[in-house]
């Protein structure tokens, strides 16, 4: 199985090389190893969790005119073409079909360990000064505002309303970011958000004083 591993990262890694920073071949690698170090204490399947890291965004609803299902199944055709088992190529997608955030008020499917773990380390990735860093990057690829007053942030309630809304990155925090916390599934990565959370926490508060001084 380490060819099969070998190939989709090459693969993942040619098709992301030139993404845009807040979904690009670093950030497939990042959630990758976080997923990894989660699961070296918590345990699960590491074949099936570094498959599902590495492939969680083939095809992301954000990229791909909105569609949050086909990734899945792209993903799936991609792991059987390679010779995979239909077993395992079937578990991998049914990972990544969970992995999306979907809006506040959308619960998280429920998943297998793996799934969990997957989840989690692509929820790392988004707080903290990494975090940061990405919302407004996918921002100014947008271009999007960095913050409008006038504009509060909204709790979406289905994954159209979120998958639709264009507001300024600020809100983006508070409709997401800070959410994700609370929705962290393993104790491992509970106790990562912590920091990640605070330091998000430490930087609002400073663009704050800094926007209405």
């Amino acid at each position: 199985m380490k060819d099969l591993l070998t190939e989709v990262e090459c693969l993942v890694k040619s098709k992301f090389t030139d993404q845009e920073g807040s979904h690009d071949w670093f950030h497939i690698d990042r959630v990758r190893k976080n997923a990894l170090f989660i699961q070296q204490r918590e345990g699960g399947d590491p074949l099936l969790i570094e498959l599902a890291a590495l492939l969680h965004d083939y095809s992301d609803h954000k990229y791909n005119g909105g569609d949050f299902e086909i990734g899945a199944q792209e993903v799936y055709q991609l792991l059987c073409n390679l010779g995979s088992s239909e077993e395992l190529a079937r578990k991998v997608a049914d990972i990544v079909s969970v992995v999306s955030y979907k809006g506040a008020g959308v619960h998280d499917q429920s998943t297998s360990l793996e799934g969990r773990i997957v989840r989690d380390a692509d929820r790392l990735d988004a707080i903290g000064a990494i975090g940061i860093a990405r919302a407004f990057s996918y921002g100014g690829s947008k271009q999007r505002a960095l913050y409008d007053p006038n504009v509060a942030p909204t709790l979406h309630q289905t994954k159209e309303a979120y998958q639709k809304d264009n507001g300024h990155t600020i809100n983006h925090f508070y409709e997401k970011l800070l959410l994700l916390k609370e929705r962290m599934e393993t104790p491992t990565a509970q106790n990562m958000a912590q920091v990640r959370h605070a330091f998000m926490e430490t930087f609002l508060a400073q663009f704050m004083s800094e926007w209405n001084p």
